[in-house]
């Protein structure tokens, strides 16, 4: 090797060296002001969420991991199963209710900081039939028919949508005529699907339910009589990563996330 090409060549090693060390400055620079690069620092949290949230939480999940590059395992079920999961020790980052009373008793266990409670959503309780359905069904009280033999319900002691029911059909004078007719369910997507698929007469569901089966399902009546159905969010106490899941509840509140919250149905709280 000549003079000249060794020389070009210690230039070329001394510049690789100064441009490397420059890097890893800057690297633990980040590093200390808590400064997120890139996938060596995203977070990952996993969110347990009411069964009634599946499709819009799976979609407001997907859009958030596209916008932080953070990683999000999503957990779905009735809510009072969800908060004994957190009760029993079950990795939980945040935690999102069909109803303000699961979210009491999660707040009352110190489950969930109090600090990043939120109110995010709202909906309604409907009453279906299924869409071929050729009952004449028009309100709750026409469910005492003989020919109605079979009513879905999510249970009420572990299912909001099934206190909703039971609250509204108490009000009305119903509970107790239509109780031997109830065909208890585990979820309200699990009373969603018995009406979707003809093996009961009728169902209560949220709104935001029915709207996604509605080539399988007709809503007869919108009940009253019960609680505003109004959904909370909060970080849990024993998050693993507290600050990404404080952006993802940030995220959920606003307008992008409320957008795509009312794509499927759900009201501003």
């Amino acid at each position: 090797m000549s003079m000249s090409s060794r020389f070009a060549f210690l230039r070329r090693f001394t510049l690789c060296k100064a441009l490397h060390r420059g890097a890893l400055v800057l690297f633990l620079v980040a590093a200390l002001l808590g400064i997120r690069t890139g996938d060596a620092l995203a977070g990952n949290i996993t969110v347990s969420a009411a069964a009634s949230l599946t499709n819009a939480f799976t979609e407001l999940k997907t859009l958030f991991e596209k916008k932080t590059g953070d990683t999000v395992t999503t957990n779905f079920a009735a809510s009072n199963p969800l908060l004994r999961q957190m009760q029993e020790g079950a990795p939980v980052d945040v935690f999102a209710s069909a109803d303000q009373e699961t979210m009491d008793k999660a707040a009352a266990g110190g489950l969930v900081d109090k600090a990043t409670r939120k109110d995010f959503a709202t909906n309604g309780l409907v009453l279906i039939v299924p869409a071929a359905s050729t009952l004449k069904i028009a309100a709750a009280s026409d469910l005492k028919a003989a020919e109605v033999r079979h009513i879905a319900v999510g249970n009420p002691d572990s299912v909001p949508a099934g206190r909703y029911a039971r609250a509204a059909l108490t009000a009305a004078g119903l509970w107790e005529t239509l109780t031997p007719k109830l065909i208890v369910a585990e979820s309200v997507r699990q009373a969603l699907d018995y009406v979707a698929r003809g093996e009961v007469d009728a169902g209560f569901v949220y709104a935001t339910d029915a709207a996604i089966a509605r080539d399988k399902v007709r809503v007869a009546a919108t009940m009253t009589g019960h609680k505003p159905v109004s959904y909370p969010i909060a970080v849990a106490t024993a998050a693993r990563d507290a600050e990404t899941a404080k952006r993802f509840v940030a995220f959920v509140l606003s307008p992008e996330g409320q957008a795509v919250l009312a794509r499927y149905g759900f009201g501003k709280p």
